[in-house]
């Protein structure tokens, strides 16, 4: 452990469980203070196909997680998409810490349909979680980074947001992401709009995907069982890869969590920081559109 976050608090959105606390976990164990967010301290709904069920995770287990690791975490329930808990979550946070440094775009909702079958509810709900609100955490973020003279948001993204592969796979055709991946493809542009209008604010804006795809509790049911998956791990450390450096040096990035460790020959560490793992191969199977460097 570098310790390379010492002093900086970090907003992790989504943090309960997944690759949000799999985040929070490693900016954690580098002496960043995290903020754990979600909807509440139960562990959350999640309704699909007019089906609910209760994931797992609690805000409360990944601040146990965090401080068995000698981390430091507290936590903060908002509805992301209630218009004024959305709106008020940065204040809470710096009102609790006197700063923000880091803000982590993770929280998300997804809802496979192919488009003539889509709802528009479930249609509103994804340009909600992917556009509106890292659109407004940004806006109420970057007052305080810029105070502080430097800041980073990493928002996370999607291999999906890149174009299909031609011919078109089985998936491309049957799995419904095209919503989801039209959202993340702009999310993707977002990011590299924003950090060219905050470079000379010392503010770096980057994003980080799965270059494959994580199984977490939220994504399990989305992902065929065939589907090539990875180690949370190496998404992590690619997050903490963008949390440090000036803007200067690292933004504008879209990067992937198995090739850019692999291309930048990036250490990769357990979530606690105290183990080097092996470094992992980008797979065959991988989109060919992804630029091993970030795009």
């Amino acid at each position: 452990m570098s310790g390379i976050l010492c002093g900086k608090t970090a907003l992790v959105t989504g943090s309960s469980r997944g690759i949000g606390r799999a985040v929070a976990q490693r900016l954690a164990a580098e002496g960043a203070t995290v903020a754990v967010t979600a909807r509440s301290y139960e562990p959350s709904p999640s309704t699909r196909a007019g089906q609910t069920t209760a994931l797992p995770g609690t805000i409360g287990e990944t601040i146990e997680l965090i401080e068995a690791a000698g981390g430091a975490a507290f936590g903060v329930a908002a509805d992301l998409e209630n218009a004024d808990q959305r709106a008020g979550l940065v204040d809470q946070v710096v009102e609790r810490t006197g700063r923000l440094d880091i803000l982590v775009n993770n929280a998300g909702y997804a809802d496979y349909s192919v488009i003539e079958d889509m709802p528009l509810e479930t249609f509103d709900r994804t340009v909600e979680h992917y556009v509106r609100t890292p659109f407004v955490l940004t806006q109420k973020a970057v007052p305080h980074m810029r105070a502080q003279g430097a800041g980073w948001i990493v928002n996370i993204g999607s291999v999906t947001g890149l174009a299909p592969v031609r011919p078109f796979r089985e998936y491309n055709k049957s799995s419904g992401d095209v919503v989801y991946a039209s959202m993340k493809a702009a999310l993707h542009r977002f990011t590299q709009g924003v950090a060219a209008e905050l470079v000379d604010e010392n503010i770096a804006v980057n994003v980080v995907g799965p270059s494959s795809a994580i199984r977490t509790p939220g994504a399990a049911s989305l992902i065929p069982d065939t589907f090539p998956t990875e180690p949370v791990e190496y998404l992590a450390e690619t997050v903490l890869a963008m949390c440090h450096l000036p803007a200067a040096e690292r933004t504008g990035l879209v990067a992937f969590s198995l090739h850019y460790p692999w291309s930048q020959q990036l250490p990769v560490h357990s979530l606690d920081g105290r183990t080097l793992l092996p470094p992992l191969e980008p797979p065959a199977t991988a989109n060919p559109n992804i630029l091993p460097a970030g795009m």
